[in-house]
């Protein structure tokens, strides 16, 4: 069976869990943790990184760090994963779902604007497939309404917008690092953000309400509880292990990008006789081969094909079910508009296997495989 996926092993991984073990502190904020926060400052020419346990929990940060509080509005697509939503939700904020643009599958830019209202705080985007949203376009809004921007780039690690990086552009940026990412520490993300003034509650957030960090930088002489927190650090076990991939980050993603290129020339006879349509990449965008997915008729369609390379010994899966068609959904949100594309365009898309040692004669065997289906 060719897997979907397969958490990155590049060698050093190891050896670097294994030198966390050697210096003596696993339970976070050590060596590796720095490590990773400075090469991510670095790249992607933001001031602040916060490694944390995962991307939900750095999104329910910035959700704390934005002032999100009950009965708040925050604006964001539908098709999306459930912790986009839940991050807004703990905060007591209703959730306003958008449509998505069929092109990208990121929401709408141009039917933001009827969603807000008195009550908008924040505007969350989600750069889908690591294809960033109309992130000039949002920008203005939010300052037109002085509204939070708080991007989603669970998907968009060292993918760019006009030159800048995914997670960067807004007031908050979250990273995933799940093992289904590109770059993975098994369960992890990352909180960035650019202005001085968040730096000092986050920290506290972040070591459970504590004063710890200041404490650890001989700034205070005791640690106490000064405010609202959680235990959002990750173990140097974990960070260790993301340190080896951030290291061979450019080799990862060479190797993505060449499954994604063959994907995309190699199925392209079924997009020009319309049996499929295959992902589109605006100019200003640099994307980062997270996934590839193709879109067919509609689900009857889909789901013939996956049982079909299920017995060819493929797996292949679809992606999101629309948020606001959810039990919780509809309890915590409401639907803006029309939907004209969401539920349509997610009952269309199937996601090929796409991970960093994925050889490329399987590739070659899962293309050969949709070309030679025959119910499209």
């Amino acid at each position: 069976m060719i897997d979907f996926n397969r958490p990155a092993f590049v060698g050093q991984e190891l050896e670097y869990i294994k030198d966390a073990v050697h210096r003596g502190m696993l339970c976070g904020d050590g060596e590796y943790t720095k490590k990773c926060s400075a090469w991510m400052q670095e790249r992607f020419q933001v001031n602040h990184v916060m490694l944390t346990t995962s991307c939900t929990h750095a999104l329910e940060m910035a959700a704390y760090l934005a002032d999100i509080r009950p009965g708040d509005e925050v604006i964001m697509p539908s098709y999306t994963f459930v912790s986009t939503a839940d991050a807004f939700v703990l905060r007591g904020a209703t959730i306003v779902f958008t449509d998505i643009r069929p092109d990208t599958m990121n929401m709408d830019e141009q039917l933001i604007e009827q969603a807000v209202t008195s009550k908008t705080k924040a505007i969350v985007p989600v750069h889908y497939a690591g294809v960033a949203c109309e992130m000039d376009s949002i920008m203005r809004l939010a300052g037109k309404y002085g509204l939070k921007v708080i991007e989603d780039a669970a998907q968009g690690v060292d993918a760019f917008y006009k030159g800048k990086a995914l997670g960067t552009i807004g007031d908050f940026g979250c990273y995933s690092f799940h093992e289904t990412k590109n770059y993975t520490m098994g369960e992890g993300g990352a909180l960035l953000f650019q202005k001085e003034e968040y730096l000092e509650k986050a920290e506290v957030l972040r070591e459970k309400g504590t004063d710890r960090s200041k404490f650890f930088r001989g700034q205070v002489d005791k640690y106490r509880w000064v405010d609202y927190g959680s235990s959002y650090l990750p173990s140097e076990l974990n960070a260790a292990y993301l340190f080896a991939q951030l290291e061979a980050c450019d080799k990862i993603n060479k190797k993505r990008m060449e499954i994604y290129e063959y994907y995309h020339r190699n199925l392209a006879v079924l997009a020009e006789e319309g049996r499929i349509e295959q992902p589109f990449v605006p100019g200003e965008c640099i994307h980062n081969a997270h996934m590839y997915y193709i879109k067919v008729r509609d689900m009857e369609v889909r789901t013939r094909l996956i049982a079909y390379l299920r017995k060819k010994g493929i797996c292949s899966v679809f992606h999101y079910v629309p948020l606001h068609s959810a039990p919780a959904g509809r309890r915590f949100g409401r639907f803006s508009g029309e939907d004209v594309y969401t539920t349509k365009e997610s009952e269309r898309l199937l996601r090929l296997p796409m991970f960093y040692n994925l050889e490329m004669e399987d590739v070659k065997q899962i293309v050969d495989a949709i070309v030679a289906f025959d119910e499209f």
